[in-house]
């Protein structure tokens, strides 16, 4: 048995390999100017290929072609076609309608300072919670690969609807992770000059 290493298609640059130690999650930053926070920030959506913009423009493509074969049987005297195309093309109307207004649903989590916020976006209505990172915990709902429970004060939130099961173990660690870091803002402690040693 052989085995061949290949070098990674994307090198990192020198020294940022500390940079990037999250597999999920990227650091960002919050607002513009001086004031800006830095913070850590998971974004788990769909994985659409197409975009609500693309689908409207084959849709359009498809009634286009529909209605003119409907025409055509309609003047040599079929004019059931056409009306099957017209219950065709909005039934298919309906259904890219509903995957459209779900195709942008995402769950967003912000790690910014001591402070987890976590929005979940489906369809049209968002539900947000906030959770202090010392107080929550981060647990499977069920079992292995259910999703991720975040609970902390009274309040409970399950996120990893759009990540594959078998990876949402990995992210749940790497959350703990993340909400266990040392709080950014805290000061080093000096050393103490005024005893000699």
């Amino acid at each position: 048995m052989t085995a061949t290493i290949a070098s990674s298609p994307w090198p990192l640059r020198p020294g940022s390999a500390s940079a990037l130690p999250w597999l999920f999650g990227r650091e960002v930053v919050l607002g513009s100017g001086p004031g800006a926070t830095r913070a850590l920030q998971w974004l788990l959506k769909r994985n659409c290929s197409i975009s609500p913009r693309q689908l409207g423009v084959v849709y359009l493509t498809l009634c286009l072609v529909s209605l003119a074969i409907g025409g055509f049987f309609l003047l040599q005297g079929a004019p059931l076609v056409l009306a099957f195309a017209g219950l065709e093309l909005a039934a298919v109307g309906l259904a890219l309608l509903v995957f459209a207004r779900h195709a942008g649903d995402r769950e967003v989590l912000t790690l910014s300072g001591r402070s987890l916020q976590v929005e979940q976006h489906w369809g049209h209505r968002v539900r947000r919670a906030d959770f202090a990172a010392e107080w929550a915990t981060v647990e499977p709902s069920a079992g292995q690969g259910s999703l991720v429970k975040i609970s902390g004060r009274g309040q409970t939130v399950r996120v990893g609807r759009h990540l594959r099961p078998e990876l949402r173990a990995a992210f749940a660690r790497e959350l703990r992770q993340a909400l266990r870091r040392p709080r950014p803002d805290a000061a080093v402690p000096e050393p103490d000059t005024d005893h000699p040693s």
